[in-house]
């Protein structure tokens, strides 16, 4: 007879401490059958989703989930009843889960599976994933902010060298229209004319590019990576970010390996990394007798790698240990931040940026991104 007393004494203990657990725990817990009829709903719960108890316990659980998965979930468990395939019991993962108001959010489900006496049981924990979100949002607005003004500096220090490149295209547009119009006046052949006034759409066109690709380069955009054309991307920022380099008497060579598959990349954030390494890179050089800049292109496997190398007078170890650190910098009107950024930026794109001495002398730069990598929407 004591024993008796002693296991209802227990089990009595044991359903309080369940019901305590289950009204204090901080994520919401919830328990169903095997057929998706909610059992156990804990007091964080009600918090969650607004249901209260009476509302929610012995319905289907889909009453919680927004479409489509209200739709699919009995198929779900009747395909894991019928496999026994596991896709995210044990295992846990973030979805969604839809409040009494229809309103939704994220959550993090974790579920485990067991049984009492010869029913089979699902246990739920779940996790509200919304505060995270939001703060991880706001991470991504402030460094986008962030890349948008290092775009906007970049072009502030390049623009006496883009004025002087748009002041060409217009000059000669200029002497063209007067050649054409002398011509004309002087009773010349309409062939010279002609020849004169496509020449004078070749430079609009040419003054048009440049402008265009400025215009890109600094307008505010959200990131949006889709695939693109490797070797284009990269021709279109050599092009901006070498402007003036002739006039500097800086030889430049372009050695980009046909046939790189597209890669899934944001094309104004890889351009702001190409443009920031090459108008480093050109001002390596300014100091140098020998005035080289090689930029390439190649396929590696499942990477495509892309290397600007320069023939300045390299970095000092304890500038190249510390290169990508923010604020670290070897310019007096630099900030330090265009290489942290730049880092950032590739490996946000799964790769990888680094620095190593150029073996003909300078400074090498090189990143890589992979080939393959999935564009989340």
């Amino acid at each position: 007879m004591t024993g008796k007393v002693e296991d209802i004494a227990n089990r009595a203990n044991q359903d309080a401490l369940f019901q305590t657990l289950i009204g204090t725990a901080v994520d919401g817990i919830m328990v169903i059958d095997e057929v998706g009829r909610v059992r156990v709903y804990s007091k964080a719960c009600e918090t969650l989703f607004g249901y209260m108890p009476d509302e929610v316990i012995g319905q289907n659980v889909k009453m919680l989930m927004p479409e489509p998965y209200r739709a699919e979930h009995d198929g779900y468990i009747a395909r894991y009843k019928k496999t026994g395939e596991k896709r995210i019991i044990g295992v846990g993962r973030e979805v969604v889960g839809r409040r009494k108001d229809g309103s939704t959010f994220p959550m993090y489900l974790s579920v485990g599976e067991g049984r009492i006496g010869n029913d089979r049981i699902f246990v739920g924990i779940i996790h509200d994933v919304s505060e995270r979100k939001l703060h991880n949002l706001r991470i991504q607005q402030l460094q986008n902010e962030l890349f948008h003004a290092l775009r906007i500096n970049a072009m502030g220090q390049l623009s006496s060298t883009l004025a002087h490149e748009l002041n060409q295209p217009l000059a000669a547009i200029m002497n063209y229209m007067n050649a054409a119009r002398r011509t004309l006046e002087g009773g010349g052949a309409p062939e010279r004319v002609l020849e004169m006034l496509d020449k004078a759409a070749n430079q609009t066109g040419r003054a048009g590019q440049i402008i265009r690709r400025m215009r890109e380069f600094i307008e505010k955009k959200e990131p949006n990576r889709v695939a693109e054309d490797l070797n284009g991307v990269i021709g279109e920022a050599v092009a901006l970010g070498l402007v003036g380099a002739a006039d500097s008497d800086i030889d430049v060579k372009i050695e980009l390996q046909p046939g790189i598959p597209q890669l899934p990349i944001d094309k104004i954030q890889i351009q702001q990394v190409m443009i920031n390494l090459l108008r480093n890179a050109a001002e390596a050089v300014q100091q140098s007798k020998r005035r080289e800049l090689k930029i390439s292109t190649r396929l590696d496997g499942d990477y495509a790698s892309v290397s600007v190398a320069d023939t300045g007078p390299g970095m000092p170890d304890d500038v190249a240990q510390r290169l990508f650190q923010p604020f670290v910098t070897t310019k007096s009107q630099g900030l330090g931040m265009g290489l942290a950024i730049c880092r950032t930026i590739v490996e946000a794109h799964g790769g990888r940026l680094w620095a190593e001495p150029n073996p003909g002398g300078g400074t090498l730069f090189a990143f890589v991104l992979p080939v393959s990598e999935t564009v989340e929407a």
